[in-house]
């Protein structure tokens, strides 16, 4: 029997997955959404279109990773899996082919480690280092083991060629932080002429104020 928690989930997930379809966060059947359950995860379903999701049908995991019910689960699965198994505070993942994101990647981010520059301080509060994931095909395990090594350490990251892939404590504060994330990318892209970073002293002032990690 499904528990009120898990079916409140189910709905967050749709209703999450709905707003970024309709405001062009991810096209067609790209991307995908992931929450922790007591018993295991629920993800959205192999080639679902997050602008149609059917709460029913979101795929449940257990943690042994056996398919429990619902449709069959996104194959980025094992990917997901490494962000909440190296991050006990991970309750929500969200990836997404984001426009202005992936081009940032063919574009050639600001740095390796740090794909933007904290030019906003709510960039810097919401959303802090992303480190960029050299490009491998979809659902490649090199992903998911590099992944595994930052989970701990960041609230996301940046698949080259693909988009990015972020993590909070439930699945709206991570679709928030994506979407912080992709207007970053989008006003840094937009720019012709690069602003400069926030220098150390406006940073440590977010540091002592908010707690931003930067």
């Amino acid at each position: 029997m499904t528990s009120s928690r898990e079916s409140a989930l189910r709905e967050e997930i749709c209703q999450v997955g709905a707003s970024l379809y309709q405001r062009g966060y991810t096209v067609g059947t790209a991307g995908n959404i992931s929450a922790r359950l007591d018993d295991g995860w629920l993800i959205t379903p192999t080639d679902a279109c997050l602008g149609k999701l059917d709460p029913a049908r979101v795929a449940k995991v257990a943690t042994d990773g056996t398919w429990v019910s619902g449709d069959k689960p996104s194959k980025t699965l094992t990917l997901h899996r490494c962000v909440y198994d190296n991050n006990p505070n991970a309750h929500g993942v969200v990836h997404t082919h984001s426009t202005h994101l992936v081009a940032l990647t063919l574009a050639g981010v600001w740095q390796p480690d740090d794909v933007l520059p904290p030019i906003t301080p709510y960039y810097v509060m919401k959303v802090g280092h992303i480190p960029l994931i050299p490009y491998h095909r979809p659902g490649d395990p090199a992903v998911a083991a590099r992944v595994a090594e930052l989970a701990n350490a960041v609230r996301g990251v940046l698949l080259a060629r693909l988009g990015p892939v972020v993590w909070e404590d439930s699945v709206s504060r991570a679709a928030w932080a994506l979407e912080e994330l992709e207007e970053t990318a989008r006003l840094w892209m937009m720019l012709r002429d690069k602003p400069g970073a926030l220098d150390e002293t406006a940073l440590a002032e977010l540091r002592d104020t908010f707690g931003a990690k930067w």
